[in-house]
């Protein structure tokens, strides 16, 4: 068996959504900047997918195909950006080409040691995509969902907690979507703080306001959770933790940058609320830098950034020798959900969705997976699961950097 060819194919159509999309951004960490901090919806996230007419929002997205010459096709997607895109084609294609694709161990060799400065970001993604869609392959070969191959699951099901990136931060319209929330049966809920460090007493006061709300819409016994990233720093988060205290969140996420690992365990040590991060980490020496010097309360490694499915089964190895808790950070949730339930309980006790995101970057398949009743069931679908549902695109082409 052999690879002939991988495309990228950029795929467009419209979502329709039910009131506004974006009714607000999360924080991020251009945010200590005025110029950035000042800018709202329309000039971030809602540039990604616009505004079309009668209720439609415009989605464009890039999925890889792993051709063979025995007419299985690996397929994931969709990409994390044109970056991704950029490293499967001019980078690892001419690698791959001929390659037998159930070879995953070598082929990711020779994808890692071919860039010795690709060991982060655009280029380790792109390697992470094309792992998955290998493993896609080695699935539908055996007619069996990865976790499957890898003796799964060993969950029956995981508890969800919902991601709510887009909904409002005004504390009575948040506490009303906890609510939602809670009916449906999600057992916690994660919120993007816009306030961050250059917002001064006034930010403080917003993000007081907007945990006690959440918290009296959520009662005692649903997780809250926070998202910072990397707009709070030591001395807010420290600050905030203690304001923030007798709501009980559940954890603080990425409050500092990423390669801080130092702030994190000083903060994970200071903190009262315990302290999540570990997303924009990479590969299983990345892990283990962070496991040995125990700088997180929570872990939260992503799958289809990490490494892909071959990484994770070496990270998932070294949380479990740690006794660490690992919460997967859910881009593409038929990827995460892979690596989930090869793990039980103890190291893996919930799973996140985002809400709406969830929606759009599942929008082109035929069979999203998403929480039923609050709760991850097992993916049953052979490989990844991932099909393209043709009656979404209305326009296609296929990527190429000639």
């Amino acid at each position: 068996m052999k690879i002939t060819d991988i495309k990228l194919h950029q795929l467009q159509g419209d979502f329709k959504y039910n009131g506004s999309l974006w009714e607000e951004r999360p924080g991020r960490p251009l945010d200590i900047y005025p110029q950035f901090r000042s800018q709202g919806v329309n000039d971030t996230i809602g540039k990604l997918f616009p505004y079309k007419e009668d209720g439609c929002y415009r989605v464009t997205q890039t999925f890889v195909f792993v051709e063979t010459d025995e007419g299985v096709t690996g397929v994931v997607g969709p990409l994390t950006g044109d970056g991704t895109a950029y490293y499967i084609a001019l980078q690892l294609k001419p690698l791959l080409i001929g390659e037998n694709p159930l070879a995953t161990e070598y082929l990711w060799e020779l994808m890692y040691r071919n860039s010795p400065n690709g060991r982060f970001g655009d280029n380790m993604i792109a390697i992470s995509h094309i792992d998955y869609a290998l493993w896609d392959i080695k699935g539908k070969l055996a007619n069996q969902p990865i976790h499957a191959l890898l003796g799964g699951p060993v969950q029956d099901k995981i508890p969800a907690y919902a991601s709510t990136a887009g909904f409002s931060l005004e504390p009575k319209k948040a506490a009303a979507r906890v609510r939602q929330l809670k009916n449906e049966g999600y057992m916690g809920s994660k919120w993007f703080f816009r306030r961050g460090v250059g917002d001064g007493l006034v930010g403080e006061k917003s993000n007081i306001e907007l945990m006690s709300a959440l918290r009296d819409a959520a009662g005692p016994d649903m997780d809250i959770m926070i998202d910072a990233w990397a707009n709070w720093g030591i001395p807010y988060t420290l600050k905030m933790s203690e304001r923030l205290k007798e709501f009980k969140p559940a954890w603080i996420e990425e409050p500092v940058q990423y390669p801080l690992h130092d702030s994190y365990l000083k903060l994970k040590l200071e903190s009262p609320i315990p302290i999540a991060g570990g997303e924009h980490e990479f590969t299983r020496w990345g892990a283990k830098n962070l496991l040995e010097k125990k700088v997180l309360d929570i872990y939260q490694f992503e799958p289809i950034w990490a490494g892909g499915m071959s990484e994770m089964i070496k990270i998932s190895a070294l949380l479990t020798s740690y006794d660490a808790v690992f919460i997967p950070h859910v881009y593409v949730p038929a990827a995460s959900t892979q690596v989930a339930f090869t793990l039980n309980s103890l190291t893996t006790p919930m799973l996140e969705y985002h809400y709406i995101l969830g929606q759009i970057y599942q929008f082109f398949l035929t069979k999203p997976i998403s929480p039923v009743n609050g709760q991850f069931y097992p993916p049953k679908e052979p490989g990844l699961g991932i099909t393209i549902d043709q009656n979404k695109v209305d326009a296609s082409r296929e990527v190429t950097f000639d």
